[in-house]
């Protein structure tokens, strides 16, 4: 059992949760895998459906070379197993938006073995999940039930957008494991191009196993969870539908294998229907599609263009700078973000460069609602602050000042402290002034200072500070208050 496991205590003693994620990830890609119809999210109902996509009766399928490039590609970046043949089938199921009766997926012979995705949790520490498989398949239509009082919708706009069926091992043991793990797996996907992970739009949507059992015991009967579509839903989930088994078991029931629905208003998963099995879908190859052989070469071209990935990247962070594990992590979880660092802290003190971007740019993005690729201020500008500090120019105190100023103007760093006179006062002349100015107002103070409570010198410092409005370098203040005081 992992330490972040997720236990419920119950009658008969304490339960685990033992969750498997299936994520399907719509491949970036500018038309469909087996159609030249375009794939743009938005566009107005059935304004991208070609005679493939709406089934008319005999048009053939052609397979999507960039789907399969970008179906590779997420493989090697998931340090998974690339298998050189791979099958299409049919899935057959009747749904109004399924117009051809059936979807062309991957059964038995996936495009992509098994992989690896490495968690970064909470305390630094990292843990591995595996991953089963991921295969490529064709996404259904969507069925709109509240345009109309009694009649339903169809909008065949998605039918036969590309998805990538990423389906995890039953190794997450946590709402926290399995929000990492999403997060993770968004992260890679976006670093490889072959996904955007946006889960508002429905590009990224997760389906969760979940069963429950004592520790130590064999897997028990699972549920699954259908379509959820935020991270923060998904762990709601886990925990509502772990919960709902543990008191049926409790209570002397059993938990049917089925498939079910979150309702986030209610907190609760509701019965949606029995769960299907393999022989239901009545699989077999399609006849339309040959095999899918992969030359060594193809996939070596890809394997060579990869970029250098999140976990090779928090590596390289803490190596190269001496950052932690976590502030390693925070800062390589977006690629954007990642670069940003790398711009502001070249040549400049690189923990003081993540402190900034991780509190005091983060901090604005989320204020003003800009984004890491159009920030409030850019990378050189940031460095440029971060300068000032280093020279002496600005205490630390009166960066902060500096960097809201920033924000606030667009303005850089140099302009903003010659308009606004905020150059630390590093004149020692200039602070012995404000000194003894402050000892002659606080006479009574020093000899108590001097008798022995030495307490007081918080107090003459601030009041040094407030003299000088907070522009005298604190170093300096202190060195010269000790010497005075000392008489």
């Amino acid at each position: 059992m992992s330490d972040s496991a997720y236990r419920v205590e119950g009658q008969t003693g304490t339960w685990e949760v033992v969750i498997g994620l299936e994520v399907h990830a719509q491949v970036i890609s500018k038309a469909k895998l087996f159609s030249g119809a375009a794939a743009d999210f938005g566009a107005l109902p059935n304004s991208q459906v070609s005679f493939v996509d709406a089934a008319f009766p005999g048009m053939l399928p052609v397979i999507n070379e960039t789907c399969v490039e970008q179906a590779v590609r997420t493989g090697l970046g998931l340090k998974a197993a690339i298998n050189p043949i791979s099958v299409f089938a049919r899935k057959n199921y009747f749904y109004a938006d399924l117009p051809a009766g059936y979807q062309i997926s991957q059964y038995d012979k996936p495009i992509v073995g098994e992989g690896t995705v490495l968690l970064d949790l909470a305390d630094g520490k990292t843990r591995a999940v595996g991953i089963e498989r991921l295969h490529l398949e064709q996404d259904a239509g969507k069925s709109l039930h509240d345009q109309h009082p009694s009649k339903s919708y169809i909008d065949l706009n998605r039918a036969g957008v590309a998805l990538m069926e990423i389906v995890s091992k039953p190794d997450l043991r946590s709402p926290e494991e399995a929000g990492a793990y999403l997060r993770k797996l968004r992260s890679i996907l976006r670093y490889l191009g072959t996904c955007d992970g946006n889960m508002e739009e429905g590009s990224m949507r997760c389906d969760i196993n979940v069963s429950v059992r004592h520790p130590g015991e064999p897997l028990r009967t699972r549920c699954e969870v259908k379509n959820v579509n935020s991270v923060r839903f998904v762990m709601q989930a886990i925990e509502a539908e772990a919960t709902r088994q543990v008191e049926l078991y409790e209570s002397g029931g059993t938990v049917v294998q089925e498939t079910r629905l979150y309702d986030p208003a209610k907190g609760e998963t509701r019965s949606m229907r029995s769960k299907e099995h393999a022989h239901d879908y009545r699989y077999f190859p399609d006849p339309d599609l040959l095999p899918l052989v992969l030359a060594p070469d193809f996939v070596a071209r890809i394997k060579a263009s990869l970029p250098e990935l999140p976990d090779e990247k928090k590596e390289r962070f803490m190596r190269d700078y001496g950052l932690s594990p976590y502030d390693a992590g925070v800062l390589v979880t977006d690629r954007a973000a990642a670069d940003y660092y790398e711009a502001v802290a070249k040549g400049r003190d690189p923990k003081t460069a993540a402190n900034y971007v991780m509190g005091d740019l983060f901090g604005a993005l989320n204020r003003t609602g800009r984004t890491i690729e159009n920030p409030p201020v850019a990378a050189q500008a940031l460095g440029q602050l971060i300068d000032r500090i280093g020279d002496g120019t600005l205490s630390g105190r009166l960066a902060k000042e500096v960097f809201e100023l920033m924000v606030e103007t667009g303005k850089d760093a140099d302009a903003l402290i010659a308009e606004k006179g905020l150059k630390q006062v590093t004149d020692t002349g200039a602070i012995e002034t404000a000194i003894d100015q402050v000892m002659a107002a606080n006479a009574d103070k020093v000899a108590e200072y001097r008798s022995g409570k030495d307490k007081l010198f918080g107090f003459f410092v601030g009041q040094v500070m407030k003299a000088t409005q907070g522009k005298a370098n604190p170093a300096l203040v202190n060195d010269l208050l000790k010497r005075k005081l000392a008489g």
